[in-house]
């Protein structure tokens, strides 16, 4: 075949449509290179994340040598947050949104989270999730949804677009076509949803469309297999979902998004162990996203340069059109100029409290009636393994602020592997580990944890005063003598459970 371009364009599009990570706090030195090459974006994440200082002086070092980069954050706010990584989120999360189902609230919170983010120089947000919870076994998304109705999710989906956008910061719905439905995390395996396209199109289907019809600037791509939209590919990899459902005009079938598409990480099993990430990387751009996210778990030079030398000779080969190359880094630099043109607005007056806010309107209590709060309580958090979108660096649960709230509180962790002996003896240690405190009993996603449910079963039969705490999705039934669901783990969840448990304030 012919190439019609020349080998400094085809490797600075090749560079474009990467959006990597690194390690550290600072920019290292390829990072700086292959962006004076080429490179169009940059993906940060905790690791890259001490204070919004250190984000401002990141982000500005970048753009000394790249002024219009994008970059890109996994700030979804709640459970997943690397904005504040090292102490919680001020944002309760979307399940917690949606429990309020308060739209001008959802857009308020996301503006505000969009002003912290163009303050510290990042323009593209990896959220919101606009996945329903229709697997309550689902793994990987659970709070991160803001329900399981998709008319609840579409009208909070665009809220949550509307406050992010209306801060300059370009929104990414996630993940396309929808990943509600799966008992399967897509960073380790593919996932399979069975869902047929009636199905899809009353469920999965309706926040995306809401979001495209509402302006949104980026979908995200999932790695899963449909079968009724594509029988061998996942998502990420299938023109019939990137280009036939997504890009295809409404009169058409199709959603009609003109934005830009971006993989989620690339580097994750369901692609790399199946596909590898060079020949992933050139399937999914051939199928038609427009950037590859990668640097979650790869975030070096060596990685970068594969992928780009990967898209090179894909399209020296014939394997990859270098039209769909040119336009997969014309649609990069289209979202860069436009978020370079929002950064020119002043940016909205700041409202630092409307995290807290929505965290204390999203509690359901009960029990409160005759309730005397503890002068020293004995908070045991139950801590299931983390998934690795969350992650395990940030802290979560009420025993911080509630030690706050009540100095004399004591606090114990336990995981699965304390219940080796079994449940029983988990219990009775519990009970001797506390004394004669009140004890507080911390869960988070009860219904998915048998050895968690069966702990705590032990302790109400013992100590029916028990205060319990559900910080995931709260599936299992009501239990304790005072019981709160917060509809999130962030830091602002847990104070506004500390404060009922301490006797203070609530607002619904």
């Amino acid at each position: 075949m012919t190439i019609t371009v020349d080998t400094s364009t085809l490797t600075q599009n090749a560079l474009a449509v990467l959006q990597p990570g690194f390690t550290g706090r600072t920019p290292p030195d390829w990072l700086l290179h292959r962006l004076d090459e080429g490179l169009a974006s940059v993906g940060l994440f905790g690791r890259n994340v001490r204070d919004a200082e250190q984000l401002a002086a990141l982000t500005e070092r970048l753009r000394e040598v790249r002024p219009e980069v994008l970059v890109a954050i996994d700030e979804e706010g709640g459970d997943v947050t690397r904005l504040e990584v090292g102490g919680g989120s001020s944002f309760p999360g979307n399940l917690a949104l949606g429990e309020v189902d308060d739209a001008a609230l959802t857009r308020g919170v996301a503006q505000e989270l969009g002003r912290r983010l163009a303050e510290c120089g990042v323009d593209l947000d990896w959220a919101p999730s606009a996945d329903i919870n229709s697997n309550p076994e689902n793994p990987v998304i659970g709070v991160r949804s803001f329900g399981s109705d998709p008319q609840l999710v579409a009208r909070h989906t665009v809220a949550y677009v509307e406050g992010l956008q209306a801060a300059g910061v370009a929104a990414c719905v996630k993940h396309f076509p929808g990943h509600g439905d799966t008992a399967v995390d897509s960073h380790h395996a593919i996932p399979r949803i069975d869902a047929d396209l009636d199905t899809l199109q009353r469920r999965e289907l309706v926040p995306f469309r809401a979001a495209i019809e509402a302006g949104v600037k980026c979908v995200m791509s999932a790695h899963l297999l449909s079968p009724a939209l594509d029988a061998e590919r996942p998502g990420t990899l299938s023109p019939d979902v990137l280009t036939g459902l997504l890009r295809a005009p409404q009169e058409e079938g199709g959603l009609g998004h003109r934005g830009l598409v971006v993989t989620d990480g690339i580097e994750m099993k369901a692609i790399s162990a199946e596909y590898g990430l060079e020949r992933g990387s050139v399937l999914a751009l051939a199928a038609g996203a427009d950037a590859i996210c990668v640097g979650g778990g790869l975030a070096d030079e060596e990685t970068v340069l594969r992928l780009r030398d990967a898209l090179v000779d894909a399209v020296r080969e014939g394997a990859l059109a270098e039209e769909r190359l040119a336009d997969a880094a014309a649609r990069v630099r289209e979202l860069a100029s436009w978020t370079r043109e929002t950064a020119r607005t002043p940016l909205p007056e700041p409202d630092r409290e409307i995290g807290l806010r929505a965290a204390r309107r999203a509690l359901t209590v009960s029990g409160l009636d005759g309730y005397r709060p503890p002068e020293a309580p004995f908070v045991a958090s139950f801590t299931p393994l983390a998934n690795i979108a969350v992650g395990d660096q940030t802290p979560w649960g009420p025993a911080a602020e509630l030690s706050r709230l009540l100095p004399e509180t004591a606090t114990a962790t336990y995981s699965a592997s304390d219940a080796d002996d079994g449940t029983e003896e988990l219990s009775a240690r519990v009970l001797r580990e506390a004394g004669g405190r009140r004890v507080v009993a911390v869960v988070r996603d009860l219904h998915r944890h048998p050895w968690m449910a069966r702990t705590l079963q032990g302790i109400l039969a013992a100590r029916e005063e028990t205060v319990v705490v559900e910080m995931g999705v709260p599936q299992a039934p009501q239990a304790g003598a005072l019981y709160l669901a917060t509809h999130g783990a962030s830091r602002v969840c847990g104070r506004a459970a500390a404060e009922i448990i301490a006797g203070g304030p609530r607002a619904r």
